[in-house]
């Protein structure tokens, strides 16, 4: 067995390799509270200050109704009194409200009104009250609820994160990266629940031994590795683990006293630093030490053949696998490593620049087909790749396997060129849907219809021309769907800007869409709510539409698709210059001023 100063030593290389995953992690059980008592000390007295200066600033202020008046007031059966009151605050907060944090119109606007106001609580007490009939008892239930929810969350997050700490610490200690999924470990073995079930039954073990005062104590230590055991084997039961403990245990309990008691001046440091020190190293150094600890303890439970020591068979997660073993278990990984990264080598000069960075292709080919399929199985085994040469745990080689399914190379790959005259048919189709989804929501909530946008047909070319963007200008970022997701909002945040820009720069100050009012926008021109939704629209588009749309373009001959791009051209052309002297303007399209005047009014 290693000495104290060995398992340090390793410890110390451990928090180095994989520093700001431990640190978050640790992080994490902190704000939790799974663990590390103290070390939100810093935030906590910063808080404090803060809360003090709101104080002495808010003294003087008259005294007026808030969120909590209106939810008690609904609560004693004066539903109408709490209504009254959250739409006094909605009033004030509408008033006060700023340029950028419109608090009057929108989705976003409405949440944070109902939120702050307290209206979303006060509807849904009259709700309970209706049902049930007595004030006191919706009191009751709200209270049981709530005290199910703030038990839930304890039994399934803070009682079990300790095990999902252990389990990244302890792939930390073998392998050069620990994968970000790993915190959704227990979810993709389906053991969470067991998981948690053997946490609540070491907990309230515990909490009965504390009575007996010395037994607390003794048990502390004998039930030390339980989440550590129930990390590398989650499907053991809670005698199963609480058993093993003691028996990895059995006369380390000093030791291990010892050991914890060498931190001391690691924890003076804590408190000397108001917290940061524990939170910026201690924590994690800590963790990762008595992980070593309990890798040694259970290698000597398998050489002296311990009793239950065989339901510790996570062997990989100790020591990685042969090369044979890995040829075995990824060997479809294998052979697409293998397989070169195909070229389109019939492309040179502009054509080859505009495939390589937009993806865009003048004709499709079979040959062009094939180079998708083998483009598309390199992104999918990417994160494999990692296990493969041995940088992450080989989830595969895992004892309960992880319920991942196998991906297929589906007919929609994302990974593709587009040609020219795909593009322009896709251009008409996205402006269409455009034109639908906004005549649409004008249906819905005016109840006529009203042909939207600057143009006279049925198309609006900023949806059109923000997915021919999406698909070209981030061509380069499709492997990374996070990355292309951001760089979606700002692109369509930058062309719905620059385009409302010029309109109201070529026709007077005409606007045809106004954000004024709407939580966080920027001059009225755009706002959070609608760039999240390009956002997840463009995703769409890259990742699903796109895809599927140019599947059954491709099925057209050039001599049908190339006459029809060619008329859509045409027409469109004839109504952008059309439009440019005759713009489309009127009730619903271009009367923002009337109408939020008129909204302010009302409000």
């Amino acid at each position: 067995m290693l000495t104290r100063k060995e398992m340090k030593k390793r410890a110390k290389k451990s928090v180095k390799k994989h520093y700001w995953i431990f640190i978050a992690a640790c992080l994490i059980a902190a704000y939790l509270g799974t663990e590390f008592a103290g070390s939100l000390t810093f935030f906590e007295q910063n808080q404090g200050i803060t809360e003090n200066t709101t104080e002495v600033i808010t003294v003087g202020r008259n005294d007026s109704p808030g969120l909590v008046d209106a939810i008690r007031a609904a609560l004693e059966g004066d539903e109408e009194s709490g209504r009254q009151i959250s739409e006094q605050i909605k009033q004030e907060e509408v008033e006060q409200e700023n340029q950028v944090l419109g608090r009057s119109r929108g989705v976003l606007a409405m949440i944070v009104n109902d939120v702050t106001s307290g209206s979303i609580f006060v509807t849904a007490i009259s709700a309970m009250n209706s049902i049930i009939k007595s004030p006191s008892i919706t009191t009751m239930v709200l209270i049981l609820g709530g005290m199910i929810l703030v038990g839930a969350f304890w039994f399934f997050v803070t009682n079990t994160y300790g095990v999902i700490l252990r389990r990244l610490f302890l792939e930390g200690a073998t392998y050069e990266k620990v994968q970000v999924q790993k915190f959704l470990y227990l979810i993709h073995v389906k053991k969470w629940f067991k998981a948690s079930w053997v946490m609540f039954v070491t907990g309230v073990y515990q909490l009965f031994w504390t009575f007996t005062i010395i037994g607390g104590i003794i048990k502390y230590f004998s039930y030390k590795m339980v989440p550590y055991i129930v990390a590398e084997n989650p499907d053991l039961s809670a005698r199963e683990a609480i058993t093993l403990s003691r028996k990895l245990m059995k006369g380390h309990k000093w030791e291990c006293f010892v050991l914890q008691l060498s931190f001391i001046w690691w924890y003076f440091f804590g408190v000397l630093t108001i917290g940061l020190g524990k939170i910026l190293f201690t924590n994690s150094y800590w963790t990762a030490t008595f992980t070593q600890y309990y890798i040694q303890l259970r290698m000597l439970a398998k050489e002296k053949g311990i009793p239950g020591a065989e339901l510790l068979n996570d062997t990989y997660l100790y020591e990685k696998p042969s090369q044979e073993v890995i040829n075995q278990t990824y060997a479809d990984v294998l052979e697409v490593m293998a397989s070169p990264v195909e070229e389109l080598k019939e492309l040179k000069g502009i054509r080859k620049f505009l495939a390589d960075w937009f993806g865009v292709l003048l004709v499709g080919s079979k040959k062009e087909l094939e180079y998708e399929k083998s483009q598309m199985r390199h992104v999918r085994i990417a994160g494999l790749k990692e296990a493969v040469e041995g940088n992450v745990y080989p989830n595969r080689l895992f004892s309960i396997p992880e319920k991942s399914k196998r991906k297929k190379v589906e007919l929609i790959y994302y990974m593709r060129h587009y040609t020219i005259w795909s593009l322009v048919l896709m251009f008409f189709i996205f402006s269409f849907i455009g034109w639908l989804w906004e005549v649409s929501l004008h249906l819905i909530t005016d109840g006529e219809f009203v042909n939207r946008g600057v143009l006279q047909g049925p198309w609006l070319p900023i949806y059109g021309t923000g997915g021919m963007l999406i698909l070209i200008l981030l061509n380069k970022f499709r492997k990374k769907p996070v990355l292309e997701f951001i760089l979606t909002v700002i692109l369509c945040g930058c062309v719905e800007y620059f385009t409302a820009y010029y309109l109201e720069l070529t026709h007077g100050g005409v606007r045809w869409w106004d954000y004024s009012g709407y939580f966080l926008n920027l001059h009225g021109r755009i706002c959070a709510e609608g760039l999240f939704v390009f956002g997840v629209g463009g995703m769409a588009i890259v990742y699903f539409l796109a895809p599927l749309l140019d599947n059954q373009i491709r099925k057209m001959k050039l001599k049908i698709l190339i006459p029809i791009c060619l008329v859509l051209l045409a027409i469109y052309s004839v109504d952008q210059v059309y439009s440019k002297k005759h713009p489309n303007t009127g009730e619903g399209i271009t009367d923002y001023a009337v109408m939020i005047d008129q909204n302010n009014v009302s409000m």
